[in-house]
């Protein structure tokens, strides 16, 4: 495809950008009616049989496997076919193929394809996209709004108001005779997004930002995310996204990605998921790094074991809000957020007092499939991810320096079920407070009051991860000695907040350490990475000779 020549007539202002505004799905609310059908259309048209799609071609290869709703782990969301090396390498030609065409494009051209890509989300696919990832990922209504609607919506205009500000970015100074300039352009390659199961949002985000930059990028979703992240990709195609620029390649992670990292055309990872991968594929990169036209750049959020942090000068108001908080921070989406709280540190003369009230907050919670839409939690994703949060509640079980408090719990006979967990510890090592578990379960550490420094200190050395935190406090001068002492814990830092739910365009997230790169989805700065800067200086005025006055 040979590049497009487009005037540029006028520098275009965007909409103004302001965050989605979420449904609340009451009873009787017109939202929920929409919802209800959308989910009984999916579940009575049973196993879609999803693609691959490169260069707008859908490809059915006969090679295939299943998404299952973890609710009813017999019950088949989605058959997806799946790439291989050689389709991977036709993916990653046809992407090459349409970069020069899609860079080209006006910017005002690229931004409207994803504004109008989120107003088709927040309408026509709103429901839709909900509904798969509800029956296909395990989330609630509330979960799936925050995420599949309102969060992607979110990413895909701020993304365009952060790329516009980024553009304005020019030289302050130009010398006499002379005009300096920057121009943003895209990496010189293809972008490889390697998006997680449990948000829809990042799973739309993770190709589309660095495409809406001018890249073209190779998808790879997970497989227990396929169903809900091919109706996106269909959405950007709707919205106008050339074929080619996106493509859309399900199948074995290992295969896909060795095959385009080992391209000399690879330019970028843009990566959410495990540690283990994530440090996996960077020495991969690194192995190949001699044969790459440019240094990659590697973008990566990955795990957490995050924490909340009481202060010793909480009252009973202040203790209450924070075991409310807690239980939302550890329990929502079953614990399955990269930022979801999974220890907790109390001081010994409140403790009790909020072991009590966390206690009596977890008994009301209730749990089932998401179709019943009055349940605050549903299952776990998959037998993998069943099995091992299981081991950990094994584990606390039998432990002499463990005790299980409330739930411990679970049942995999029909869907992937395991209780909301709390622990509660004497040992701040114990595996439970030192592992990723990604699950529903929580442990609880009881430090001395006199001892809150150490204890600070304690909170950064017991894991490797930096991702999310939470300290809850009432004196101005204890908060910012604990946000201080606590600074290079975690990349969200939360005082008298939970320490999950960040909002786009409010709370930019990422962390440092082995939680990731923390180039902050969400942000400006996101968006650079995918960018390589030309500065252009222009001299306007003929030189008469080379000597210069001090030569004389």
């Amino acid at each position: 495809m040979a590049a497009i020549q487009t005037p540029t007539l006028a520098h275009f202002k965007l909409p103004n950008i302001e965050n989605e505004p979420m449904l609340n799905y009451a009873p009787g609310s017109t939202e929920r009616q929409k919802l209800t059908e959308a989910l009984k259309e999916m579940s009575a048209q049973g196993a879609v049989e999803v693609p691959v799609v490169i260069n707008g071609e859908k490809i059915y290869t006969g090679n295939t496997a299943e998404q299952y709703n973890p609710s009813s782990h017999k019950t088949v969301v989605c058959k997806y076919h799946q790439a291989d090396k050689a389709l991977t390498q036709k993916a990653i030609d046809g992407a090459l193929a349409a970069r020069a065409r899609w860079e080209a494009l006006p910017f005002n051209d690229r931004v409207a394809v994803f504004l109008k890509a989120a107003d088709l989300l927040s309408t026509k696919y709103r429901f839709k996209i909900m509904a798969a990832t509800m029956l296909g990922q395990g989330k609630n209504i509330w979960q799936a709004e925050i995420d599949a609607a309102a969060e992607l919506c979110d990413f895909w205009r701020f993304n365009c108001k952060y790329a516009e500000e980024l553009y304005q970015q020019q030289p302050p100074k130009n010398a006499p005779g002379n005009w300096n300039r920057t121009e943003f352009r895209a990496l010189e390659g293809f972008v490889l997004a390697v998006s997680p199961f449990n948000f829809t949002a990042i799973g739309g985000n993770l190709p589309s930002a660095p495409v809406l930059m001018g890249n073209v990028c190779l998808w790879k979703p997970s497989p227990s995310a396929v169903y809900s992240n091919y109706l996106v990709y269909e959405l950007l195609v709707e919205a106008g996204l050339p074929a080619g620029v996106i493509q859309f390649i399900p199948g074995p992670a290992e295969e896909i990605c060795g095959t385009a990292i080992d391209s000399p055309d690879f330019a970028s990872l843009h990566f959410t998921g495990s540690t283990h991968v994530f440090r996996q594929l960077w020495k991969q990169i690194g192995n190949n790094i001699e044969k790459y036209k440019s240094y990659p750049r590697i973008v990566g959020e990955t795990g957490g074991k995050n924490y909340h942090l009481g202060l010793p000068d909480l009252d009973s108001a202040g203790i209450r809000h924070a075991a409310i908080q807690t239980i939302r921070g550890a329990f929502e989406f079953q614990g399955q957020k990269c930022s979801a709280c999974s220890r907790v540190y109390f001081p010994k003369s409140k403790y009790d007092e909020f072991k009590s009230v966390l206690l009596a907050e977890h008994a009301k919670i209730s749990q089932g499939p998401v179709e019943e839409f009055k349940h605050f939690m549903g299952p776990v994703i998959n037998k993998f991810a069943f099995d091992k949060i299981k081991s950990f509640i094994d584990f606390a079980a039998s432990s002499d320096d463990c005790k299980i408090l409330a739930g411990g719990k679970y049942d995999d006979s029909k869907g992937y079920f395991i209780e909301p967990t709390i622990i509660e510890t004497t040992n701040p090592f114990t595996k439970t407070m030192v592992e990723e578990i990604f699950g529903p379960v929580m442990t609880l550490y009881a430090y001395d009051d006199n001892k809150f420094e150490e204890t600070c200190k304690l909170v950064g050395d017991t894991t490797q991860y930096a991702l999310t935190g939470a300290i809850f406090g009432r004196e101005r001068a204890n908060i910012v000695e604990a946000s201080n002492l606590l600074r290079n814990t975690a990349g969200n830092f939360y005082i008298n907040d939970k320490c999950t739910g960040a909002v786009v365009g409010q709370q930019p997230f990422g962390g440092a350490r082995a939680s990731g790169t923390n180039d902050k989805a969400g942000s400006f700065a996101l968006l650079g990475r995918f960018l390589s800067m030309r500065s252009v200086k222009e001299n306007f005025v003929p030189i008469d000779a080379f000597i210069y006055p001090s030569n004389n």
